[in-house]
């Protein structure tokens, strides 16, 4: 979204970070959010010009310089924290100056990437568009252009129902592993986090990558896909026992069951509910000041390491 408009921002008129010497400082106004660095002998200013994220865990922030070029704010909002702090992985305790310890620059390869997954329709034949982008994640986000869907659905055509679902694209026809590679497409794939060299508890942000490591995975099984248990269209269950019945699609639900083909998952011997609490455990990722839902499902084991 635009950063005039985010509501975290607008939640106070002053929010401000220090390490050594420099203070960082966000200001927002009516009509804008101004970010700003000092270090007590110089002091630079931008207004922020897009905010990341709804604020769910975090919030990050890009802006503009003269040169048109988009820079990254080296601070994020944090819901946990309540304030800001350094953003993932950018922290910088020894800047060599003002200037590096405001933002990093960011290419437009990254740019294109970063509003593919914030936004829709950010580009038109491999161009990024900043002005006619949708802030967002909209239906054509994940479904591709519907204009031609529309105008099918609106035509008096008897072969209606067949001509718009060809008119647009479905994701419910992609194989497992494909469709758990579309929705790793922003949430990360198993190669997006080999490649980019993530290790440890910072994987599990990555739910496809650590979701295709789990045992029970194989070869791919598309009651273990994204949408399996998450429906793209709803705001995101957080209660454990809302998943137990996807749990049983796969797991018999008593110990004295027999297994199946279509059931090949044991009982599980310590409970019958809440299965993801035990299975699949939050993860304290310090970078991000926030639990994250592990989705290697797993038997947890006390005292364990953390399993790549």
């Amino acid at each position: 979204m635009p950063a005039a408009v985010a509501e975290i921002l607008h939640s106070s008129s002053a929010l401000t970070f220090s390490v050594g010497k420099f203070e960082y400082r966000i200001e927002t106004g009516a009509n804008q959010a101004a970010y700003s660095v000092t270090n007590g002998d110089q002091r630079i200013s931008y207004p922020l010009g897009w905010a990341f994220g709804t604020g769910r865990v975090a919030q990050s922030y890009l802006f503009k310089k003269e040169d048109g070029g988009f820079y990254e704010a080296r601070v994020s909002y944090f819901i946990s924290l309540k304030a800001l702090d350094f953003t993932p992985w950018r922290s910088l305790l020894t800047p060599s100056s003002v200037a590096e310890a405001m933002y990093r620059p960011v290419g437009i390869a990254e740019v294109q990437q970063c509003f593919a997954c914030h936004s829709t329709a950010s580009s038109a034949g491999g161009r990024f568009d900043e002005k006619q982008l949708i802030p967002g994640v909209t239906c054509e986000a994940c479904h591709g252009p519907g204009a031609s869907h529309v105008k099918s659905m609106d035509a008096d055509n008897t072969h209606k129902s067949k001509i718009s679902k060809e008119e647009i694209f479905n994701p419910e026809g992609l194989s497992p592993q494909d469709a758990v590679d579309f929705c790793g497409a922003c949430h990360g794939t198993f190669w997006d986090t080999k490649l980019s060299g993530t290790k440890g508890v910072s994987t599990t942000r990555s739910a496809p990558y650590r979701l295709v490591t789990s045992k029970c995975w194989g070869k791919g099984d598309a009651r273990l896909t994204c949408t399996a248990c998450h429906d793209p269209h709803k705001q995101l269950e957080t209660d454990a026992a809302s998943y137990d019945s996807i749990c049983r699609s796969c797991h018999v639900s008593a110990p004295e069951m027999k297994t199946s083909i279509g059931h090949p998952g044991a009982a599980c011997p310590k409970g019958v509910g809440n299965c993801t609490n035990c299975h699949m455990k939050k993860v304290y990722i310090p970078e991000m000041h926030a639990n994250f839902t592990d989705h290697r499902i797993r038997i947890v084991k006390p005292g364990e390491a953390f399993p790549e």
